[in-house]
């Protein structure tokens, strides 16, 4: 099946459409939406525009839309988004890196039914320790570019996910109950290599911004 993914340059994204290719289907653009709103319900926001970077890198066209970020409005330009892919790429699915959120996954399927698209979702109720597992196992360089819960705090911006951060989580998610992929905003990721990029991108400069437990480190990368 040709498929669009839609894709932030975070883990779960990235994993979902490198899943999606394992799974048989023909990659054949990105989808990212830039939202305005820092607090968007449906997209991720630290680093967006890194998805530029790492469309080349995987040598994919990119689909880039820009939302003011209102709840439910925001909707409206992912659906153009989606309609340009099918007009353009002759899509016949869409691959989302949904885990658990239905908010998240119920709006896209709406959208995909509309259209009369498939949805694909390879990561959709999979255990959260697994999901970091699958980054280490299958060479993903992923790392921290926003947290936003107790007691993550400014030291965990540019970690990498590695077996140390999977301890670290474990013993956070059990204190506490910090969700081990971040699926309730409590950090957010950037993928800087995995097996659909030509090669390893590099950080040249970074910014980093805020206060207390909520962080976020801005990059640019080549």
């Amino acid at each position: 099946m040709r498929v669009a993914a839609l894709f932030s340059g975070g883990k779960d994204s990235t994993l979902a459409a490198y899943l999606a290719k394992q799974m048989g289907h023909e990659l054949v653009c990105l989808i990212s939406i830039k939202s305005q709103n820092p607090e968007s319900y449906m997209f991720h926001t630290p680093s967006i525009m890194s998805v530029v970077k790492q469309a080349e890198v995987m040598d994919l066209p990119l689909i880039l839309k820009i939302t003011r970020g209102e709840k439910e409005k925001e909707l409206k330009e992912l659906e153009e988004a989606i309609k340009e892919a099918v007009e353009k790429f002759n899509i016949e699915g869409v691959v989302t890196g949904a885990i658990a959120s239905e908010y998240q996954a119920s709006r896209i399927k709406k959208i995909c039914d509309n259209l009369g698209l498939k949805t694909i979702n390879p990561l959709w109720q999979k255990d959260q320790f697994e999901i970091l597992e699958l980054l280490i196992k299958n060479n993903f360089k992923v790392i921290v570019t926003a947290v936003a819960a107790y007691p993550l705090d400014e030291k965990w911006l540019g970690r990498q996910i590695d077996e140390k951060f999977i301890e670290d989580v474990k013993i956070l998610h059990k204190k506490y109950k910090i969700n081990p992929a971040g699926e309730g905003g409590e950090f957010e990721t950037l993928v800087l290599y995995c097996p659909l990029f030509k090669r390893e991108l590099k950080i040249v400069s970074k910014k980093i911004s805020g206060e207390g437990n909520s962080f976020r480190m801005e990059v640019v990368l080549e």
